[in-house]
């Protein structure tokens, strides 16, 4: 580790749980996040002043006067850039040392297996159910952590899913099976800015543990956040038997598949 970066990360090693060997695994690590707004750019910034280093940003959109809000990342010079390079100028700012790498592109079931190929964990704020569960489904073929969150007016919740680690740990499908039907986006609901940068920074917070294995990450836990009453509460999530993603069917039906292309 060169000093500039034991200078710079020294609040971490100091910590028992991070220490030089954490900080050193953060220094290795690919994250890949999909979208780059109210959840995403919180968490980018605060992995990235972690010492990421890689990090990979993933969103077809343009910075908008609206977004600016709650997508701390951005300025008002940034209205009209692509977020992705708006994001890269601002998180290099930041750190140049890490590396960061951009798709102005919407994540999907064509693209995300590329882009996850090598990661070690994947962070999805993105606001629409079809990406999110793309997301899912490709993180469990990849075999890696995904840690998701969500907001809505006043609240938000985050998890990791992880059920390549074994029966006790569900998909995001065990927590949504299916697109809900009153479900709405934050243009038609509102959102308080500030809790975005609440769920984001959780969101960066679980990265961070996975990464450095300190702790307990939500693993089979969501912790929601109700904003207007300050409380803070974790429930419980057990995988579902029946889930179309990770449940005994749809494992079965990958393992045939494995030994359908094995002979």
């Amino acid at each position: 580790m060169r000093q500039t970066d034991i200078d710079r990360h020294a609040r971490h090693i100091l910590l028992k749980e991070i220490g030089g060997p954490g900080q050193a695994r953060l220094g290795a690590a690919r994250v890949v996040m999909i979208g780059a707004g109210g959840l995403g750019t919180p968490a980018a910034l605060y992995l990235v002043a972690a010492g990421i280093g890689s990090l990979t940003i993933i969103d077809p959109d343009t910075v908008s006067l609206d977004n600016l809000q709650r997508q701390v990342l951005f300025r008002t010079g940034d209205v009209d850039r692509l977020k992705v390079e708006a994001a890269r100028d601002a998180l290099h700012a930041l750190d140049p040392a890490v590396s960061i790498e951009t798709h102005a592109v919407r994540a999907g079931p064509a693209n995300l297996p590329a882009v996850l190929e090598g990661a070690d964990l994947v962070l999805d704020g993105c606001d629409d159910f079809a990406t999110r569960f793309a997301v899912n489904d490709a993180a469990i073929a990849a075999g890696i952590p995904l840690v998701s969150g969500a907001v809505g007016r006043w609240d938000g919740q985050v998890s990791t899913f992880a059920p390549h680690l074994g029966a006790h740990a569900p998909c995001y499908r065990c927590l949504v099976p299916g697109i809900p039907p009153d479900a709405e986006s934050c243009a038609v609901t509102g959102i308080v800015g500030a809790i975005t940068g609440i769920v984001g920074t959780l969101m960066a917070l679980e990265a961070i543990k996975l990464v450095t294995k300190a702790g307990e990450p939500l693993i089979g836990r969501v912790q929601i956040v109700d904003g207007l009453s300050g409380a803070l509460r974790t429930v419980k999530l057990a995988r579902d038997p029946a889930c179309e993603a990770c449940g005994a069917q749809a494992a079965a039906s990958a393992s045939s598949n494995r030994d359908a292309s094995g002979s």
